[in-house]
Formats: C-alpha cells, structure tokens, sequence
C-alpha cells in the first residue's frame, strides 16, 4: 500500500521519498568521511637556537631511538 504526496504538482509514492531520503544520507555521509588524506608530522618541530643545539638534538633523539629499537629485541628473545 503506498501513499501518495503531492510534491510541486506531481504525485510522488512514498517509497520513492524514502529511497530519496536514504540515499541522501548515505551520499552525504560518504562524501564527508572522504577528502585529503593529510600525513600527520612524525615529530615535533625542534626549536634550536642554532644549528649545533639542533644537530646534538637530532643525534640524542637518533641514539634514544636505538637503544629502545635494541632493547626491545633483546625483551622479545626471553
């Protein structure tokens, strides 16, 4: 059984509203989950007064990082 609107002069069933409503939404809600896919920073800008202080900055964070690379090796190995 289907009901019947009048919608700017023309007769329109009611299944057909509903099929426009949900596409509506579903398109919508596609279209605002896309877009630009922006790589995030992977660190902090580093905020050195000059290029030494950066240099030693970029070298503690290079050596940190190894050491927590080596050390979790050695955990996964017990």
């Amino acid at each position: 059984m289907v009901v019947y609107y009048q919608i700017a002069g023309q007769k329109i069933g009611s299944h057909w509203l509903s099929i426009a409503t949900l596409s509506t939404m579903f398109i919508g809600s596609w279209a605002s989950m896309g877009g630009s896919k922006k790589e995030a920073p992977k660190a902090p800008p580093i905020n050195a007064k000059d290029q030494d202080e950066e240099k030693f900055i970029q070298e503690f964070i290079k050596a940190a990082e190894q050491e927590s690379g080596e050390g979790a090796k050695h955990r996964e190995g017990h």
